[in-house]
Formats: structure tokens, C-alpha cells, sequence
């Protein structure tokens, strides 16, 4: 029994062949363009066609970079890309990768040798590529005298710096003998001693550009001493010069705007350099001061006179306050002293008083015991030979002398005789 299959199974199935075909991969095909649409999304539809046959084709908007011109009915051209099959139709067709106009294939094939030649070689290799200097006051330029180009170069180098020297070779830039002309421009430039070195011209097909393709151009550039910044066409083209040359500029007025500084920029931000500067500066000025006002304060501080003015301050403040400390003292001292004293008088007055009470009951009783007042009294005091008071009979004797001390005098006498009488006593 036959197997049976859908549609779609098939239209994959043969897309797959298509698929795997290395040769349907990468092909050109060459032919007449005819049906040619430009889509709103970008994508561009059309056909190849010659005398046996026709063969739809697109080319996708990813793909833009690959048409060099604007494509029309009738052109001839060569397009390279991939024959696959589109599966929900069933049709094949020639997806676009890259198209350029009949007879432009075999340079461009020429083109990408001598571009793989060159890059093997390293001569495309960034080590080599010097740096554009700044402010550059004299630019050399290596184009055709008459063109856009040296007209863009020279409006958009003088606006930039109207003091900048411009030095321009006449180079032949297209046809016969133009490759021999760029390359000699080089050198000559290289040896003038300027600054930077712009070599291009305006756009045309690569037919017309072929001159920067050549392999003396490259070796020119790549032989130059001086920077040089390559600028040939306009944004799509890309030439062999753009690989080899220090810089690449989609035009050439984009290459003067690499290669010359503008300087109303750099005033502008000289400028604003230099306010920052300014500010920068008084704002350091005002830190350095306040931090020599801190200094200068505390190198006062720390001084010998300040530290002896303080230790003098402080020593006067001692001596008030030990003076003021004496004065409370003596003060309080006196106050004591004077409260010592009243309690002391008062004592002593009371104890005056009762020792005057003592000495006058004292005194009552020594007058009471006083010889004087017994003499007064009638009595006498009598002493005997010896001078001692005499007491009793026993103390004398017979012719002994005595002195009898009366009131008003002295009686001085002699023992005659002595007679024992006794006093009663009670």
C-alpha cells in the first residue's frame, strides 16, 4: 500500500533538499530586474529574468547594507544569496543577500581578494592605526580640486577653526592613472609636515570609488607617517582605503569634523574650565584660611607668652582667690575669736563674780579669824623668847622676855611667874 502525504509535508520535505544543497547556499544569479517593489516594512520584491527564464527574488530590510543603489526595472545586475523554498506557496526563490549592478561583480570579486590579501598581511591590523591629534593647525587633503568634497571639507574645517591651514593635492580620483595620482598625494602630504591627512572624494558606483580599491593606495596610506583618516563615498560605500587608514569617515565632511577641533567648543568649555578652576581655587583659598585661622589661633594658644599670659592669668585668679580664702578666714577667725572672747568675759566675769563672792565670804571668815580684830577686840598676841607664839606656860620660864603685841603697839615684858589654870571648853 502507497504512503500519502500533505502538502505541507512535501513543500517541507523539499525545503530541506533545498536546505541542504551547499551549492543553492551561496549562488549568484545575474540578470534583468523587472516587477521591482519597494515594500513599507523595508523589504524589496522582485524578479530576475532573461531570454529562457525568470526567477522571483526578495531582499529582506536586514539586508539594505548589501544594495549599494537604488534598484530599478530594467537594471542588469548580479545578486548572490540562497535559493530556498517558500513552504505555505511551494515556491522557490532567490532570497538577496547582496545585489550590484552587471560588470561591478568582477570588481567586486577583485575587491575581496585584494581585501583578504591585505588583512593577511596585517596591514589592516589595529596596532598599526595611529591616533588623530587635537588641535591640529595644518590639514593636508588628498582629493580632486573641483568636487562636493573639498567643498564640504573646506566649510565644515573653517567653521570649525577659521585659523586652521588647509593644504590641498589635486588628485586625480577616478579613471586611468587616479590610483597612481592618490597614492603620489600621500606621499607628498606625508612629507610637507602636516598634521593630518584626509584622502576621499564624493560617492558615486564602484566603478567610480575603484581608485581607493588599489592596492598602491593601500600601501601609500599604510606607508604615512602622518595620521590619515580615509573618507571615500558616502555612508554604504566602504572602500580598501577605509581598512588600511588610521580612521574612517562616512563622508568627507564628517571626516573634517574628525579631524578639526572646534574651537568655540573648546573656548566654551576653556571656559567652564575655568570658572570650575576659579571656584575650585577660592574654595581651597577659603579652606587654607580657615585652616590657618585654626592654626595661627592655636599656635597663640600654644605660645610661650599665651601659655605664660594664662599661667599668669591663672595664678592671679589663684592668689585673688586665695586672698578672698584668707580674708574669710581672718573674717571668720576674727569672729570666733570675738565670739571666744564675749563667752570667755562672760565667764570669766562669772566666774569674777562668784570668786568675789568666795574671796568676800573668805575674807568675813579671815576677818573673823584676823589677829587685828581680835586685838581690836581686846585680846593680844604674845610671843615668847624665841619669837614663836606662845601657846602655853610650859613655853617660858622665869625672866624669859616677851613681846605683847596689842592694838597700838607693843608691850615688852618679862616672866615673873606662871600659874596653871584650866579653861573649860565646849
Amino acid at each position: 500500500m502507497s504512503n500519502t502525504y500533505t502538502v505541507g509535508q512535501v513543500n517541507r520535505y523539499i525545503r530541506n533538499m533545498f536546505g541542504q544543497d551547499y551549492f543553492l547556499q551561496r549562488i549568484q544569479v545575474a540578470g534583468e530586474v523587472s516587477n521591482c517593489k519597494y515594500h513599507s516594512s523595508g523589504h524589496i520584491y522582485f524578479s530576475l529574468k532573461d531570454e529562457t527564464g525568470v526567477l522571483s527574488c526578495v531582499m529582506f530590510a536586514g539586508q539594505r547594507r548589501g544594495l549599494g543603489f537604488a534598484m530599478k526595472d530594467g537594471d542588469r545586475v548580479v545578486a548572490t544569496g540562497s535559493v530556498e523554498v517558500y513552504e505555505r506557496d511551494g515556491k522557490y526563490q532567490l532570497y538577496a543577500r547582496q545585489i550590484v549592478l552587471e560588470g561591478a561583480g568582477v570588481l567586486y570579486e577583485r575587491f575581496l581578494a585584494l581585501k583578504k590579501e591585505l588583512e593577511e598581511m596585517g596591514m589592516f591590523d589595529p596596532a598599526y592605526k595611529q591616533p588623530i591629534p587635537r588641535m591640529i593647525r595644518r590639514l593636508g587633503i588628498v582629493t580632486a580640486p573641483t568636487g562636493k568634497a573639498i567643498q564640504d571639507i573646506r566649510t565644515v574645517a573653517l567653521r570649525r577653526n577659521p585659523g586652521i591651514q588647509l593644504i590641498l593635492y589635486p588628485a586625480q580620483v577616478q579613471g586611468e592613472g587616479a590610483a597612481a595620482s592618490i597614492a603620489r598625494g600621500l606621499q607628498v602630504m606625508d612629507q610637507a609636515g602636516v598634521d593630518t591627512i584626509i584622502v576621499g572624494r564624493g560617492g558615486g558606483s564602484l566603478e567610480d570609488l575603484w581608485a581607493f580599491n588599489e592596492e598602491a593606495v593601500a600601501r601609500a596610506i599604510f606607508a604615512c607617517r602622518t595620521p590619515v583618516i580615509s573618507a571615500v563615498g558616502h555612508e554604504p560605500d566602504v572602500a580598501i582605503s577605509d581598512f588600511v587608514a588610521d580612521l574612517r569617515a562616512p563622508t568627507p565632511s564628517a571626516a573634517a569634523e574628525l579631524a578639526v577641533d572646534d574651537v568655540s567648543q573648546i573656548l566654551l568649555r576653556n571656559r567652564q574650565y575655568r570658572v570650575r578652576l576659579e571656584n575650585a581655587m577660592e574654595s581651597r583659598i577659603r579652606l587654607a584660611r580657615s585652616r590657618l585661622d585654626r592654626l595661627t589661633a592655636s599656635f597663640r594658644l600654644l605660645s610661650p607668652a599665651s601659655r605664660l599670659r594664662e599661667n599668669r592669668q591663672h595664678l592671679l585668679h589663684l592668689q585673688e582667690a586665695m586672698q578672698a580664702h584668707m580674708e574669710d578666714k581672718l573674717e571668720s577667725s576674727i569672729r570666733t575669736r570675738d565670739r571666744l572672747q564675749e563667752s570667755l568675759g562672760a565667764a570669766m566675769e562669772k566666774k569674777r563674780t562668784r570668786y568675789r563672792h568666795e574671796l568676800a565670804l573668805w575674807a568675813e571668815r579671815l576677818e573673823g579669824l584676823s589677829p587685828l580684830r581680835k586685838l581690836r577686840q581686846g585680846f593680844s598676841y604674845v610671843s615668847g623668847p624665841d619669837g614663836h607664839t606662845l601657846t602655853g606656860i610650859s613655853q617660858v620660864e622665869k625672866d624669859d622676855p616677851l613681846d605683847i603685841y596689842v592694838i597700838d603697839g607693843v608691850v615688852h615684858a618679862v616672866v615673873r611667874e606662871t600659874e596653871q589654870i584650866c579653861l573649860k571648853t565646849t
